[in-house]
């Protein structure tokens, strides 16, 4: 969206997805709306964005022409079929293959489950199958996004689905899930499937370590379903299947997505920040720098937001540019950080109720573009 005039500042709206609700492109047209109700002179420029979590696939089809959408069906988190797609992003003269884009959200993500959580059965294999139909295609190189994991499985469904094997003391197979990692005791990794020719880089929006307080378990662990009581229990079967994989657990990003993270080490993936990966493919910085007024915005805003997210990243971004930042979320935790924008806007206070900001979220966007308008 652009709206010109002679008064016009540059303003750039760069949201995240706000998960479960609406898509990062869906979420920037409604609060390019809003401003434009207020401010038809301004000139605005959307830059959906995405940080290695639900939305990574869609922000890459939408900036890079050509790219193709390869449909395979994998084995879901709760272990049922499910309908997903890889992204294949044209061949170049340095990657004559293609690269493959995958996301753990659309195979092995906590949003497939709905409300229910599966927090020992929940595990990452579809996730390993998307790369594989990848890998099967030829591709180059591969960009994985791994945010928004339903499963505290370490990574280990993905790397079975590559050709790891993992039994327990007496040779057999271990169950699926971060129930498996209690009994596991031996990793065969001679089926390991290699990276392709141009390596793997993951997108991830945590630094956390796999284990102890700040690990996998502690952290994410409950967000998944486990009990307070059940963190340990989880956390001691991460430690297992570390000890087991050429890679560092305290590395960071190890934690990320229930220790996927590790388990992409482990197959010599590198670890990169996926909000600053996504803003360079869409032009973010170039943006941000003609900007008068930067807007940005997530779920859920919160203590977590400020480690690798997607505001983090603008907001930082914009301070080096000049540019006044501006958070929209569908929440503000009470103790969350929010000095370094100008304004915040909650929908939920916005709406009354948070039912009522899930309920219409577009409409609820459009007022927080409109108000920061009023208020910028």
């Amino acid at each position: 969206m652009s709206t010109v005039g002679p008064d016009a500042r540059t303003i750039v709206i760069a949201p995240d997805s706000f998960k479960g609700s609406i898509a990062a492109a869906d979420a920037a047209e409604a609060l390019a709306e809003g401003w434009a109700s207020v401010r038809p002179a301004d000139r605005i420029v959307l830059r959906p964005m995405a940080d290695g979590g639900e939305g990574t696939l869609d922000a890459f089809a939408a900036a890079v022409p050509g790219a193709r959408r390869m449909p395979v069906t994998v084995t879901g988190p709760d272990g049922l079929a499910t309908d997903a797609a890889w992204l294949l992003l044209p061949a170049t003269a340095d990657e004559p293959w293609g690269v493959g884009v995958v996301e753990l959200a659309s195979t092995s993500g906590i949003e497939l489950l709905g409300a229910r959580r599966l927090p020992w059965d929940a595990d990452t294999t579809g996730f390993g199958e998307a790369i594989a139909a990848a890998l099967d295609h030829g591709v180059t190189r591969l960009v994985l996004g791994i945010g928004s994991s339903a499963s505290t499985d370490g990574g280990s469904g993905l790397l079975t689905a590559l050709g790891v094997r993992f039994t327990d003391a007496a040779g057999e197979p271990v169950a699926r899930g971060a129930r498996g990692l209690g009994a596991v005791a031996e990793a065969d990794l001679s089926g390991l499937r290699p990276l392709p020719a141009g390596g793997a880089v993951v997108l991830t929006d945590v630094t956390n370590p796999l284990l102890g307080r700040s690990g996998a378990a502690a952290v994410f662990g409950p967000q998944k379903g486990l009990a307070a009581h059940e963190v340990a229990a989880a956390d001691a079967g991460l430690a297992r299947l570390a000890a087991l994989l050429p890679a560092d657990p305290s590395a960071p990003g190890a934690g990320a997505a229930g220790g996927a993270g590790l388990a992409l080490l482990a197959w010599g993936a590198q670890l990169v920040p996926g909000a600053s990966a996504v803003a360079e493919l869409v032009g973010l910085p170039a943006a941000v720098a003609d900007a008068a007024v930067v807007v940005t915005g997530e779920g859920s805003f919160d203590a977590q937001s400020a480690s690798g997210k997607t505001p983090a990243h603008v907001v930082a971004l914009a301070a080096s540019a000049g540019a006044r930042a501006a958070l929209v979320a569908g929440r503000i935790a009470a103790a969350s950080d929010v000095s370094g924008f100008a304004a915040a806007v909650s929908l939920t206070e916005l709406a009354g109720s948070t039912d009522a900001a899930l309920g219409e979220p577009a409409r609820w966007l459009r007022a927080a573009g409109a108000s920061l308008a009023r208020r910028l």
